[in-house]
C-alpha cells in the first residue's frame, strides 16, 4: 500500500518534536522543559509525535557492544573521543529517522540543498548560475541540460545557447538565455521572468511562453493566467526580505520559511502593515524591529518557539 504523503502541517510537527528531542539528547544548557510541557499540551498531534520522538529515543539508546570493545585497546583520550562521537550518533539517529518519516527521501538524497534560513550559490560547468533559498533541494543532470526542483525555491541565470530544463511535480520549465526563479509550494510552482524568456509545459493543458516580468503559477489542473510580478519578491537572492505595505500575516509567513522552529501569532495582529528591507541573517533581530514599529510584543520561550502577541498598554 503505498505511503499517504504527509501535510506540511504534520512536517512542521515533525521538525518541531525533532528539533526539542535533538536539544534533550544535546545536552544542551538552558533548554525550556516547561516550554517544552507547553508544545506538547497544545495540540494531540504535538502529544504523538512526542510519543513517537521519545520510543525512537530508546530504540537508539544503547552504543552497540562491538562498538564499545573496539575502543578498549585504545589510549584513554582516544578512547573517550570514539565514545563521544558514538554517542552524538546515537543522539542523532532518531531525529534524522523522525525527520525522514516526514519528508520525502528525494530530498535526503538530493545533490544540492539548503537548510532553513540558507541560501547558496553555485556556478555549473557550463557558466550558468544556480542559487538555492531557504530548504531547498535539486537534483542536477547536466549532461541531459535538466535540473529536478524537489523543493523550495531557486533561481537561475542560464548561460550560452543550450536551454536548461527545470522539471517539478507540475510540468517543465525551460529556460533560454536569461534569468528566472521558480518558487515550489504545496500546490503551486511559481515561475518569474527576469530576463530572456521562459517556455512552461504543464502536465495538463497547453504551454505557456513567458518574457521578462511575467510569471505564471503552475498547478496540477494546468497554468494559471499570466501577471506581472514585483522585482522586490527576489530580494532573498541578496539575503533581504523586502516589504511594501505588506500585511503582517503575509509577511510573518514569509518570515516562517527562515527561522527554525515554531513561530506563532495573534490573529488580531494580522491587519497591520509591514514596510522595509530586513536583512535574513538575522531573523531574531527583524523580530525585535517588528516589535519596536509596531504596536505588538514578541515572547520568546526559547529560540526555537517564538509568539507574537498586541502590545498591552500600561497605564
Amino acid at each position: 500500500m503505498t505511503r499517504q504523503a504527509p501535510t506540511s502541517q504534520a512536517r512542521e510537527v515533525a521538525r518541531a518534536a525533532a528539533r526539542w528531542l535533538a536539544m534533550i539528547e544535546s545536552g544542551e544548557e538552558g533548554v525550556d522543559h516547561a516550554a517544552l510541557q507547553h508544545w506538547r499540551d497544545s495540540h494531540a498531534e504535538h502529544e504523538a509525535a512526542w510519543q513517537k520522538a521519545q520510543q525512537l529515543r530508546q530504540r537508539f539508546a544503547s552504543v552497540p557492544l562491538s562498538l564499545g570493545m573496539a575502543t578498549l585497546d585504545r589510549p584513554v583520550l582516544a578512547r573517550r573521543a570514539v565514545l563521544k562521537r558514538a554517542l552524538g550518533v546515537a543522539a542523532l539517529v532518531p531525529t534524522a529517522w523522525l525527520l525522514g518519516r516526514e519528508l520525502p527521501l528525494e530530498v535526503w538524497r538530493a545533490d544540492l540543498h539548503t537548510a532553513t534560513g540558507e541560501q547558496r550559490r553555485w556556478t555549473l560547468v557550463d557558466g550558468s548560475t544556480l542559487q538555492l533559498n531557504t530548504d531547498s533541494a535539486v537534483d542536477l543532470d547536466l549532461k541531459a541540460r535538466r535540473l529536478e526542483l524537489l523543493r523550495g525555491e531557486i533561481f537561475l541565470r542560464v548561460a550560452g545557447s543550450t536551454p536548461l530544463a527545470v522539471r517539478g511535480p507540475y510540468g517543465v520549465i525551460t529556460i533560454n538565455r536569461g534569468e528566472a526563479c521558480i518558487r515550489l509550494d504545496e500546490r503551486t510552482c511559481q515561475a518569474s521572468v527576469l530576463s530572456g524568456s521562459v517556455q512552461l509545459q504543464p502536465l495538463r493543458g497547453p504551454s505557456v511562453m513567458l518574457e521578462a516580468g511575467q510569471q505564471v503559477d503552475l498547478q496540477a489542473s494546468g497554468a494559471g493566467p499570466v501577471s506581472a510580478f514585483d522585482v522586490a519578491q527576489l530580494g532573498w537572492r541578496d539575503g533581504v526580505l523586502v516589504a511594501q505595505n505588506q500585511p503582517l500575516a503575509d509577511f510573518l509567513r514569509e518570515l516562517d520559511r527562515y527561522r527554525p522552529g515554531v513561530l506563532r501569532w495573534d490573529s488580531a495582529l494580522e491587519a497591520l502593515r509591514v514596510t522595509g528591507s530586513f536583512r535574513l541573517d538575522n531573523t531574531d533581530r527583524i523580530l525585535a524591529l517588528l516589535a519596536a514599529s509596531l504596536p505588538l510584543e514578541v515572547q520568546m520561550r526559547t529560540r526555537y518557539w517564538v509568539t507574537l502577541t498586541p502590545r498591552k498598554n500600561i497605564a
